[in-house]
């Protein structure tokens, strides 16, 4: 990365940020967003309030009202990235992603902190849960939306919500109620994808299944082995039979059950029962280069019927994919996608999850995520959208490097080992016109292609995370405690766009 990269990054910021001003009545108000963004971007040890206004030389009680009692749309500004993404980022073959992340923090002030299971931590711990989508496409990704999960213990304490700033319409929902939500909200903003994956704590709800449907949505969802349904259609009846019409009684319902009909069976008896999965050999399928080699799944795929309201659904998928180092290490999927599609587009949407892993990833040890120091509802809620702001941007630029550098490289221009200019003499490394995001469009179109070769790891793959820290100064200080207390209203005020599903 030479000096014209860094300070044509920097400038890109503020241009960047220009397109979130009409989320903020005041220009003095706006002017916190930049010394935020710039804050999470820099180079400093812990990326809270305190340090990075200091950084930038505002009084650090400045930022915190900033975060919890300034008046700005934080809603907008989520719209506003969507928008964003769709604009500059759409692409045929995109993935959303859902799944949720714990953050640890001591005691028990911070609003819906509470034992449970936290990610970060690996253990049982007290900790701040959120749900999030994510979005991605090739190498591109980045957070959608989040929204912090209410414990029903934080929701029926009147005293605890009223400190921590939890406005009264805020209820206690399940993870998939909220992620649906979410889902809604980014289909109203534009974003459209070529199916959804999470995994099976989502896929085991019937009623997150069903509303991914209602909303015309595909989806590749993990489930649990106790998952339930059919690998044969079973026998329906349309009528009642001679023999419930000589008995009389009370009416049936049509059609229903019959009564030879065979029960429905979990996932992983089907595998070792069904003559359909039996029948089929395993089906090695190379999902993706990794960083420790190429990244390969057994699988198999047989028909499913799931069971609602006591009668069969519509087709789907049901998906066993395996590692072939350890046979025993199962997964189980079931996708709505039709009839004909490619096996190894919904293999690969199966295996798309490291994606918002890498996002979470990327925001706590870059952004400072899970670094917040504030305890209300509503700061913690604009930290998170926040830190999205400054995902996104980063994201883009390094989307924008990596394409500059593959376009240097393939006119053969510069060397960037040496900075001379190539050779007509020297072979140049060529492009991969097979690199799996093009390919997986292709599989979409139903087009035929050779076996897909992995691109070649580029240089710039995580530089974007070190722009900023290459172009601003230092700047260090401790950690502080905000205890403001919080009255703004609740951040589930319902979006403004027109409703645009299904299409």
């Amino acid at each position: 990365m030479d000096v014209r990269e860094i300070e044509r990054t920097g400038k890109g910021i503020a241009v960047y940020l220009a397109e979130f001003s009409d989320c903020f009545g005041r220009c003095d108000t706006e002017e916190y967003l930049r010394v935020y963004v710039e804050g999470q971007n820099s180079d400093l040890q812990r990326k809270s309030a305190e340090p990075m206004a200091l950084r930038a030389g505002v009084p650090p009680r400045s930022l915190q009202a900033f975060l919890g009692l300034l008046s700005w749309d934080e809603e907008r500004m989520v719209d506003r990235l969507q928008e964003i993404v769709v604009r500059d980022h759409s692409r045929p073959f995109a993935i959303g992603i859902v799944d949720e992340t714990g953050c640890p923090k001591k005691g028990r002030h911070t609003a819906t902190v509470q034992h449970q299971w936290c990610g970060r931590t690996g253990k049982i711990d007290n900790c701040v849960m959120s749900v999030h989508t994510a979005y991605t496409a090739g190498e591109f990704h980045c957070l959608l939306d989040s929204d912090l999960f209410l414990p029903k213990s934080w929701a029926e304490d009147a005293a605890r919500r009223k400190r921590a700033g939890i406005p009264e319409e805020a209820c206690h929902r399940s993870k998939p109620q909220m992620a649906l939500d979410q889902i809604r909200r980014a289909l109203r903003n534009g974003i459209r994808v070529a199916a959804w994956t999470f995994d099976e704590h989502y896929g085991e709800s019937y009623e997150f299944l069903d509303g991914l449907e209602t909303l015309g949505q595909t989806y590749v969802a993990e489930v649990p082995r106790r998952f339930h349904g059919w690998a044969t259609v079973p026998k329906l009846l349309y009528r009642a039979t001679p023999q419930e019409m000589r008995q009389g009684g009370s009416r049936r319902r049509y059609p229903r059950l019959a009564k030879t009909a065979a029960r429905t069976s979990e996932v992983v008896d089907l595998l070792r029962s069904s003559p359909a999965f039996r029948s089929q050999p395993w089906t090695s399928i190379q999902i993706k280069e990794a960083e420790k080699g190429p990244l390969v799944r057994e699988v198999k795929a047989i028909r499913f019927w799931m069971k609602r309201q006591g009668l069969p659904t519509r087709p789907h998928w049901l998906i066993v994919g395996r590692n072939p180092l350890d046979p025993d290490e199962l997964k189980f999927f079931v996708s709505n996608a039709p009839a004909g599609c490619p096996l190894e587009w919904l293999v690969y949407v199966a295996y798309s999850r490291w994606s918002i892993e890498q996002c979470f990833k990327e925001e706590k040890d870059e952004l400072g995520f899970d670094q917040f120091e504030v305890r209300g509802w509503l700061s913690i809620h604009r930290h998170m959208y926040l830190t999205q702001v400054s995902h996104l941007y980063l994201n883009k630029m390094r989307e924008q490097l990596v394409a500059q550098e593959r376009a240097a490289e393939g006119h053969g221009v510069f060397s960037r080992a040496t900075g001379r200019r190539r050779s007509a003499a020297v072979p140049r490394r060529k492009l991969d016109a097979q690199s799996d995001s093009r390919r997986l469009v292709s599989l979409v179109s139903g087009l035929a292609l050779p076996a897909a070769r992995s691109s070649a790891p580029s240089r710039r793959r995580g530089l974007a995370y070190q722009l900023s820290a290459s172009s601003q100064r230092l700047g260090s200080s401790e950690s502080s405690q905000d205890d403001a207390e919080e009255t703004t209203p609740r951040r589930h005020r319902p979006p403004k766009n027109a409703v645009l599903c299904g299409k």
